[in-house]
């Protein structure tokens, strides 16, 4: 029997993080919430400073959202606020930019959402429409975790549909996040061991998980040779997936949010 109650804690496994930078990409597109990032004056979450730290904070984000409680998604929300608090531009900043901005939330949700989405139907194959419903309307915590608000969420997939591709309209990545996003992807702050085993796979990993309108604002090249090895690759790790436990695909996850919640009941 086909299983139509699909929800987005069925994509939290190891494999949907091999899009991530490519998330990053996505949510910085935007130029607010571009320089908030490159301007931010937070350096111990800062990703340049602090990658491990940071790549912990952001995935723990993910699966308190997920797979948490109401309260440790309030007890989250709080700890990131706090940080949220110092992001805002100065008089110099070439945008405006507030990390309360609840519509540049939206933007940073949506493009979680769509990180999901695609990533659950590249391991598992293509949702039907009312497995998407239902897989859609299981993310809104990715929002509402933070300052979104239920009646932001579109209610329907399709309406999804409608305010992702007039957001996707306000893409714009200039040459200083540009920049920023270009070393991202080349590890520059890794040590050159692990930049060098690892940066060709993710720079390969996140062209190929971006869709075109964000490849072209990066000015990355792709073609139809990278795109069949791309799907070469995703049907073989697919098949290796599914053979897997779910304790096992989703074993990380577990892990950070047993984290998280050792950490609030200290």
């Amino acid at each position: 029997m086909i299983r139509t109650d699909i929800a987005v804690s069925d994509a939290v496994e190891f494999w949907s993080f091999a899009g991530a930078a490519a998330n990053v990409v996505m949510q910085l597109s935007w130029p607010e919430v571009g320089y908030g990032v490159v301007e931010s004056r937070v350096e111990s979450g800062s990703l340049m400073h602090h990658p491990w730290k940071r790549a912990r904070t952001t995935t723990q984000y993910l699966a308190v959202a997920v797979l948490g409680t109401d309260a440790e998604r309030a007890a989250y929300r709080e700890a990131v606020n706090e940080a949220h608090r110092q992001v805002r531009s100065g008089p110099g900043s070439p945008v405006a930019y507030n990390a309360f901005d609840r519509r540049l939330q939206m933007w940073v949700a949506a493009c979680l959402y769509v990180g999901f989405e695609d990533t659950y139907q590249l391991l598992h194959g293509r949702m039907t429409d009312q497995q998407r419903e239902h897989f859609y309307l299981s993310a809104m915590p990715l929002g509402t975790t933070l300052q979104v608000t239920a009646d932001q969420w579109p209610p329907t997939r399709a309406a999804f549909d409608e305010y992702w591709n007039a957001a996707c309209q306000r893409v714009q990545i200039d040459d200083a996040v540009r920049e920023y996003l270009t070393a991202l992807v080349r590890l520059e702050m890794v040590r050159w061991p692990l930049r060098v085993s690892f940066g060709p796979l993710l720079r390969f990993l996140t062209i190929g998980t971006l869709a075109p309108v964000f490849r072209d604002a990066m000015g990355w090249r792709w073609t139809d040779a990278h795109q069949r090895w791309f799907n070469r690759l995703f049907l073989a790790v697919g098949v290796v997936n599914r053979w897997l436990p779910r304790s096992i695909r989703q074993g990380p996850s577990l892990v950070l949010i047993g984290d998280v919640r050792r950490r609030i009941r200290r």
